[in-house]
């Protein structure tokens, strides 16, 4: 069966076209980065109505990569939360549209859902169970996921995530929209030692996480004189995946799993891939990665989940979002 993807949960209008035979077929995608980058973040009333001019566009797009006409979808699956209201209204309203127009059915798809089953996409994909270390927006959590729509929370942020502190301790330092890979670059020319940063909760005891106090402690360093940026940048993102990496472990070890996927945009950074793919396999377990691409938001991992849920498809075509939705709500298909 043919699923057409609809991500538009923020600033990224992703499309993509999957089959449940031959895999992800094309997908495309378009971000908002310049137009923000002049506010210093995410202006809602714009991000909605760009993704207005984006989706059928980038959806005639991914047909004609695919070489396959409307008339072949089987389903339609969109974004349905978290993200911002009005964006989302844009995905679903046309979403459920295009479903009445062609008699298709729509699913409604978890953000959260979509970045935790990405690495599926990839050609050797992790058998079930695994532990799955999601760090996406403001989300950083830790689940044990037995299968699709089979998740248990073993741990979360109680404060700012991790994607929060990158891009907050780089609004500090004068770096820009978007911040976190901005951090990430300038690392990547500094040293770390030169400054000292709390781990907040690294040795807690349980699998939750706070980074609150590591911006604060960023905040006060940034006052200091003949501050150098790399340097700064550099141990900002260490103690952040420091964090990640101890606590990602500490779940294996709890769970006595030997699978860790690491799924949303933080999952991009290369020094957390590199903590994690050095800490991982001598504990006798395998740690699983997205493409790049399918990091940050996109159309592929909203199709892909769609399909894992045709059974929850609907034909009624009317439609909700859901701004807030906790990912231990959902259901097995």
């Amino acid at each position: 069966m043919l699923v057409l993807g609809i991500e538009t949960s923020c600033d990224e209008t992703g499309i993509a076209l999957y089959d449940t035979e031959s895999g992800l077929l094309s997908h495309a995608l378009y971000s908002q980065v310049r137009m923000h980058a002049e506010y210093g973040g995410v202006v809602p009333e714009l991000a909605s109505r760009d993704h207005i001019r984006r989706v059928l566009p980038l959806t005639r797009q991914v047909l004609d990569q695919a070489g396959l006409p409307l008339s072949d979808l089987s389903a339609i699956a969109y974004t349905e939360g978290p993200g911002l209201a009005g964006a989302l209204l844009v995905g679903a309203s046309i979403a459920a549209s295009l479903g009445f127009a062609l008699k298709l059915p729509i699913i409604g798809v978890h953000h959260l859902e979509g970045h935790l089953l990405a690495p599926l996409l990839e050609p050797d994909p992790p058998a079930f169970p695994f532990v799955a270390l999601l760090v996406s927006g403001g989300h950083t959590q830790l689940m044990r996921v037995e299968g699709v729509g089979q998740y248990q929370l073993l741990g979360e942020t109680l404060d700012d995530a991790a994607g929060e502190a990158f891009d907050k301790s780089a609004k500090l330092m004068g770096l820009g929209y978007p911040g976190g890979p901005a951090l990430a670059r300038l690392a990547q020319t500094g040293q770390i030692g030169h400054y000292k940063l709390p781990r907040p909760m690294l040795h807690s005891g349980d699998l939750n996480f706070s980074f609150s106090g590591l911006k604060t402690a960023v905040m006060l360093i940034t006052k200091q004189p003949a501050l150098n940026h790399a340097n700064l940048a550099a141990e900002v993102q260490e103690a952040i995946t420091d964090v990640l990496a101890a606590k990602a472990i500490a779940a294996l070890k709890q769970t006595n799993l030997t699978r860790l996927i690491v799924a949303g945009g933080v999952g991009a950074n290369a020094r957390l891939r590199e903590r994690l793919s050095q800490a991982v396999p001598p504990l006798g377990a395998a740690v699983y990665y997205p493409k790049l691409e399918f990091c940050t938001d996109n159309g592929a991992m909203i199709a892909f989940a769609g399909a894992m849920r045709l059974k929850h498809a609907d034909t009624r075509y009317g439609f909700s979002v859901k701004p807030r939705w906790d990912l231990a709500e959902l259901e097995a298909p």
